[in-house]
């Protein structure tokens, strides 16, 4: 994890995710702002919901650092918990392939179920508080891939379980950050959530809890 190859190429693509916030700011800056301010302040939900398109020129840029940013920590995660890996570029370009085009399927699925269900506007609006948290959160990926990174260069600083303690950290910042997000849509649309009870309930287990109970599932059977 130390070899100067994995740091180039994480630089470069950490380089491509920092020109993609730049671009996104630069389009909008006052959004950009408002979207800095969203945890713990609801203005920026209830402003750009409204403006929802289906592709979103400002959400795609923020996207494209998420899925860089969220691939570099999965790399980070899985060689330090489970196995060390030496880095491979093809490898890693199907990685982020696979997280980007999972994040993409999950969020049109999401679209198609709500149609369905008959409550487009109920899941329009939570499928933005979602891509909104979880483009915030891949700053906290950035953020936290930089430690992981550079960091090492300070021996007063680095130690051996210094790694597992930074992705701990940005793992359960990202938790709470998202925790929040669900929050503040539920108490935002509490009154159209209680009129479809039911079908966000079968929403929630299908899409959001399913796909995660399956991922354990399928990794502690590899794993056995």
């Amino acid at each position: 994890m130390r070899n100067y190859v994995t740091h180039e190429w994480f630089t470069i693509f950490t380089m491509i995710g920092l020109f993609a916030i730049a671009v996104a700011k630069y389009l909008n800056t006052l959004r950009f702002n408002d979207f800095l301010n969203v945890i713990g302040n609801s203005k920026y939900l209830k402003i750009y919901s409204k403006d929802q398109k289906f592709i979103d020129q400002f959400d795609s840029f923020l996207f494209i650092n998420l899925s860089l940013s969220l691939s570099i920590f999965a790399y980070f995660t899985y060689s330090t918990f489970v196995s060390p890996q030496i880095f491979e570029l093809e490898s890693f370009l199907k990685l982020l392939f696979a997280v980007s085009v999972i994040i993409i399927i999950k969020t049109l699925l999401e679209r198609l179920i709500g149609s369905l269900f008959e409550m487009d506007s109920l899941i329009d609006h939570y499928l933005f508080q979602k891509t909104t948290f979880k483009n915030w959160s891949g700053f906290v990926f950035l953020i936290a891939n930089l430690f992981l990174l550079y960091t090492h260069r300070f021996n007063w600083l680095y130690s051996d379980h210094y790694n597992e303690i930074i992705i701990i950290i940005a793992f359960s910042l990202v938790c709470i950050i998202n925790l929040i997000g669900f929050l503040s849509t539920f108490k935002s649309y509490q009154k159209l959530i209680n009129l479809n009870l039911f079908y966000f309930l079968l929403y929630l287990c299908a899409l959001e809890i399913g796909p995660y109970v399956v991922l354990y599932k399928v990794i502690t059977e590899y794993n056995a």
